[in-house]
């Protein structure tokens, strides 16, 4: 039996060899490649994913979404485009279409395509290689390219990352999903991610509950994460319906939360957007109450 020492080297070696790899496969990329992921399942992530997608698409921008959500996709789900696909990812990774052919056209906004996820394939049929070659075809005819990875750290979110220039992590503003959250930030500067690549987004924040003291502050997330707050999304029954009704709530105009994620696709742009403004959506019975952390996070 190999001594524990040698067994330890052996992984640790081995870890290191799949991160190198990692690094040396997002050089030679081009464009605004960018994954959106999360600690954990049930964050809304893909919520996310679907309405920055529609965001950045009304506002002129050409877009892709990828769905590497392997056997649990859902983007096609929340984007109203079940019904059309034909062609998969992992039809395109066996070779059997090219990354263009597998594509579905929005049907509202003609500048979004999805590139949809199998749901009866499994992670282990595409590589981090995979990824990027699919990737590398697809940057130059589109502005941005959004990746819906999987939550967690496993295979699937190793093949999500390959290929990105920006990071995503979507959490909620409690503690458990905060953990999770550090851990993915962790893993991701372990691959290469500097900090000023890395953003976060909180979702179904509940002004009132912070008014309270009940919910963790924007302020909180921020130092406990050491990362930017890119975006602030509140808890909305109107995302709810959306999702259900395969119409995301990002193509109404119209609606406060929509707002929200025009203005995360106008900072992804990087146009100047104060991240006050996404508290614009909250009543202003709860706005008076967080001006006190407005102030806290501008000095941090």
């Amino acid at each position: 039996m190999p001594p524990l020492f040698c067994v330890i080297t052996f992984y640790c070696t081995i870890f290191e060899e799949e991160v190198t790899q990692l690094k040396r496969e997002r050089v030679g990329l081009m464009g605004n490649v960018i994954v959106v992921t999360s600690g954990k399942g049930g964050v809304g992530k893909t919520t996310v994913t679907a309405n920055l997608g529609c965001a950045l698409a009304k506002l002129g921008e050409k877009v892709c979404l990828i769905d590497a959500d392997i056997g649990l996709k859902n983007l096609d789900i929340v984007l109203g485009l079940e019904n059309r696909i034909v062609y998969t990812l992992i039809d395109v990774v066996n070779g059997k279409v090219s990354p263009q052919e597998a594509l579905v056209r929005h049907k509202v906004l003609k500048n979004l395509y999805l590139l949809p996820a199998s749901q009866i394939a499994t992670k282990e049929m595409v590589s981090p290689e995979d990824m990027k070659s699919i990737v590398k075809e697809l940057v130059p005819n589109f502005d941005y390219i959004i990746i819906d990875s999987p939550a967690g750290i496993e295979r699937g979110f190793r093949n999500a990352v390959a290929p990105a220039e920006r990071i995503l992590v979507v959490t909620t503003p409690e503690v458990p999903a905060i953990s999770d959250a550090d851990r993915v930030i962790g893993l991701l500067e372990n691959f290469g991610f500097s900090d000023d690549k890395i953003h976060v987004v909180i979702n179904r924040f509940k002004p009132h509950m912070v008014k309270k003291g009940e919910m963790l502050t924007t302020d909180d997330i921020k130092h406990t994460l050491s990362l930017e707050i890119i975006a602030v999304i509140p808890d909305s029954e109107e995302i709810i319906i959306a999702s259900n009704t395969g119409t995301p709530v990002s193509l109404n105009g119209n609606t406060r939360i929509s707002k929200n994620f025009e203005n995360l696709a106008r900072r992804i742009r990087g146009d100047r957007v104060p991240l006050e403004e996404d508290f614009a959506t909250v009543s202003r019975g709860f706005f008076d109450s967080l001006k006190d952390f407005f102030s806290k996070f501008k000095r941090g």
